[in-house]
């Protein structure tokens, strides 16, 4: 069985733009129109568009990368393939190769509503202390005329005259091992053996309809950028009772402009005056949680990093909090006036450090005696 990703030529983590640009691409090479010499052509393009149907829908490509390809076309329930009637349903499209009928989740009739994926963007900040926000989402959502039997009120289901109740469609064929029948779900009926006598006029016997929906997501204190929050049963609504399906939101954390997260660790940089990292200071420090003082001790070095425990990012698990942890950068000065520089050079002198006397100190005083200043 092809790798999609590798009939397209793009990575596993090629965004839907990079897809869509490779298969137009690819496309146009391999349609047979333009190959026609090459007797392979036509099946090189049959293979780019499969590729290309399942990995530019953000569920099904959800499942190949899950499941595989016979994963990406077969009902998802979010659980994996539960027995051997779901691997049937996943590879023979809901028909044991053996015949008979496959088995379902929920019966004949109920199927599982949809997954439905989405992304949120959120600040450091919100990420760090958790918020609630309202995301909204097109999805198919019980219809709310006949409440999600299909059928105009008052009315009911009857029979399938297409499978005549069975809830499926028997064929048999002939193979090199012999006479094999198949049965697939009856299309009319959904499966189910029934249809309504009178089909819904707002949702045409589906008993869903697509509409807008808004969900509260409760963001918890201390999920990370590229964290999936998994919502049960707030996905597209399940059909004839089928279980509604799961809403997967994945959270895109914005840069901050101070601070960058190391795990549940803060880190920031401080730049300080040679004096003050020479001597030692006290200094204000800006936090997610406010501002606190630091002490930075006497002689501390360019590059060191001073740890402020407790003010980095809660851990999921409710076991405490990361640290900020504060990189000095020492400042020299670029310029200095002349009683700085003397000082400095007295430093010197004391230490007994060489310097450069171009501009100052002794060598000035001695110039300035000669020319009388």
């Amino acid at each position: 069985m092809p790798d999609y990703y590798a009939v397209l030529g793009v990575d596993r983590s090629a965004s839907p733009e990079e897809i869509k640009k490779a298969y137009r691409r690819l496309a146009r090479e391999s349609h047979p129109d333009a190959n026609l010499g090459d007797p392979q052509a036509e099946e090189r393009f049959k293979q780019i568009a499969e590729a290309y149907e399942v990995l530019s829908d953000p569920q099904k490509r959800q499942r190949y990368d899950s499941f595989g390809a016979a994963g990406a076309n077969a009902p998802f329930s979010g659980g994996g393939f539960g027995d051997l009637g779901d691997i049937m349903e996943a590879f023979f499209g809901g028909g044991s190769p053996f015949g008979g009928r496959a088995r379902t989740r929920q019966g004949t009739s109920a199927v599982q509503g949809q997954d439905v994926g989405l992304s949120l963007v959120l600040t450091l900040e919100e990420a760090v202390h958790g918020v609630q926000r309202d995301v909204e989402f097109s999805a198919y959502a019980r219809c709310e005329r006949c409440l999600g039997e299909g059928c105009e009120p008052g009315t009911y289901r009857s029979r399938c005259a297409t499978c005549g109740g069975q809830g499926e469609i028997r064929a048999t064929r002939s193979t090199i091992l012999g006479t094999v029948m198949t049965s697939r779900p009856c299309t009319s009926c959904g499966g189910s053996g029934e249809a309504p006598t009178d089909p819904c006029s707002e949702c045409r016997g589906s008993g869903r309809t697509q509409r807008m929906r808004t969900v509260r997501v409760d963001i918890p204190a201390g999920v990370d950028d590229g964290t999936t929050l998994r919502l049960r049963g707030k996905g597209e609504s399940g059909v004839r009772g089928g279980q509604d399906g799961d809403l997967f939101v994945g959270i895109q954390v914005t840069p901050h402009e101070i601070f960058a997260r190391r795990g549940n660790d803060l880190v920031c940089e401080l730049v300080v005056p040679m004096t003050q990292a020479a001597l030692g200071a006290e200094i204000p420090v800006r936090t997610l949680d406010g501002e606190v003082t630091i002490r930075l001790p006497a002689g501390t070095q360019h590059g060191s990093v001073i740890r402020v425990r407790g003010y980095g990012v809660p851990r999921l698990d409710g076991r405490g909090t990361g640290d900020l942890l504060v990189h000095v950068g020492v400042e020299i000065p670029k310029q200095l006036k002349s009683e700085e520089r003397e000082l400095i050079e007295r430093l010197a002198e004391v230490r007994g450090e060489t310097v450069d006397p171009g501009q100052g100190g002794f060598f000035r005083r001695l110039r300035d005696s000669f020319l009388g200043e």
